[in-house]
């Protein structure tokens, strides 16, 4: 019962971040959007194989956009 507890509550912190950095990165708006989104999706991608692969494409294309080089 605690697991499942403890797993509902990552998914809806996870979440939660998703969608406060999706208002945060709307434009106009100041505040670190990406960066919370981010978060969230790092939180998700311990519960979700398809939130971890969204957050690795996220990375590579940021990565590949500013020209930074691949950190392992």
């Amino acid at each position: 019962m605690l697991r499942h507890t403890i797993r509902a509550s990552r998914i809806l912190a996870g979440v939660l971040l998703v969608l406060i950095g999706v208002v945060l990165a709307v434009p106009g708006v100041p505040g670190p959007g990406l960066l919370v989104i981010f978060a969230g999706l790092g939180v998700l991608g311990g519960e979700f194989e398809s939130a971890r692969r969204l957050r690795e494409w996220m990375v590579a294309t940021f990565r590949r956009v500013t020209g930074r080089p691949h950190a392992r």
